[in-house]
């Protein structure tokens, strides 16, 4: 069973399925030693890797497994980064959510609004009733981000990754059905500022 990756569009933002043109962009986001530092995987060493990645993208959503999708800003068209949910049952209704953005894009609320439109999506395609999210338990932003769209911390899984030698901790977050909110769409972080 296929599943079509969307197009979705935001107040600022449009998410779409990946071009062969993503792999310079995706790849300059996955080299960065920064902005992987709490990744589960070392940073890419090789542009091949972005190549390869579209095509797993391609492959899960002809396999019906997932979607992920590219994220640009709607302005000016600049790549952000890109959103996914991976691990779809349709059985147990669930998924498991994923994120990575550019270091430039942070602190503009672009991840909040690329993950609730993806989940309003989902919940509304996929009929999800679960969805989970792990993140390094050094990532606050990554958790507060969860958080403001209505995930919960579920728990901690302890030294569940080893990347280059380091070991360390991630939450385990989940949003279920009942609790989700879609008509509460979260308010870019220059907005809160004021």
């Amino acid at each position: 069973m296929t599943l079509a990756t969307p197009i979705l569009h935001t107040a600022r933002l449009r998410l779409r399925p990946f071009t062969d043109a993503d792999a310079e962009p995706l790849f300059a986001l996955h080299s960065s030693a920064y902005v992987l530092r709490y990744w589960d995987s070392p940073p890419w060493s090789e542009p091949a890797r972005a190549e390869r990645f579209i095509t797993m993208c391609r492959q899960m959503a002809d396999e019906g497994t997932g979607a992920r999708v590219a994220i640009d800003r709607a302005c000016d068209g600049a790549f952000v980064g890109w959103c996914g949910l991976t691990g779809w049952n349709p059985d147990y209704r669930s998924a498991s959510l994923g994120y990575v953005l550019g270091d430039a894009m942070w602190g503009h609320g672009y991840a909040t609004e690329a993950v609730h439109a993806l989940l309003r999506w989902a919940f509304d395609t996929l009929d999800l009733n679960r969805v989970q999210a792990e993140t390094d338990t050094r990532n606050v932003a990554s958790a507060r981000v969860l958080e403001k769209i209505g995930f919960v911390r579920e728990g901690t899984l302890r030294e569940d990754c080893i990347v280059n030698g380091e070991v360390s901790d991630s939450w385990v977050f989940g949003l279920i059905r009942r609790e989700w909110r879609p008509s509460v769409v979260p308010i870019p972080a220059s907005e809160e500022r004021r």
